[in-house]
């Protein structure tokens, strides 16, 4: 399947939340993989509202009515997911970092990379991949004019997994 480029604004009715959204619900529900968020800058976003029951088979057995970006990717964890995020050390990261940090144990395969030099943008899975201008903040989602290239490509999505491993596993 050919990617899809959103040109998103705050006076569109184009959102890349919902994508990112989908593509993470669906990790879920398929469970294992490598997700892998690479931003230079990324806030705790909402990204599901399950206040009407929507996604509680999705979102375990005392679903939660609102989920976060670091709520997503340590359910992810806990389903089996090696979840990888690298991103700068900023005062604006901290919130989302410390909750990715509380929230995780021993058991689950989430690391956290920080690296300064960060500018790329992107979130990649098992056969799927975001890339373009946007972080992964309120204004980027919501406000910023943004491009963002969603597709669903075995190869590229590979590629990228096998990219970011060279560069930031052994760090």
């Amino acid at each position: 399947m050919p990617g899809r480029t959103l040109r998103t604004n705050a006076r569109s009715a184009l959102r890349a939340d919902s994508l990112i959204r989908t593509a993470l619900l669906a990790q879920l529900a398929t469970g294992g993989g490598e997700v892998w968020l690479v931003s230079a800058w990324i806030s705790d976003v909402e990204l599901v509202d399950n206040c009407d029951g929507s996604f509680d088979y999705l979102l375990g057995e005392d679903p939660p009515e609102r989920s976060r970006l670091s709520d997503l990717l340590l359910m992810l964890a806990r389903a089996g997911t090696r979840v990888r995020v690298v991103t700068r050390t900023a005062a604006a990261n901290e919130a989302f970092v410390q909750r990715l940090r509380t929230g995780a144990d021993a058991t689950l395969d989430l690391r956290i990379v920080e690296d300064d030099d960060v500018h790329e943008k992107c979130l990649a899975g098992p056969g799927w991949i975001f890339q373009g201008s946007m972080n992964f903040t309120r204004n980027g989602l919501a406000r910023n004019k943004e491009q963002i290239t969603y597709a669903v490509d075995e190869r590229s999505a590979a590629q990228a997994l096998v990219e970011f491993q060279h560069e930031w596993e052994q760090v």
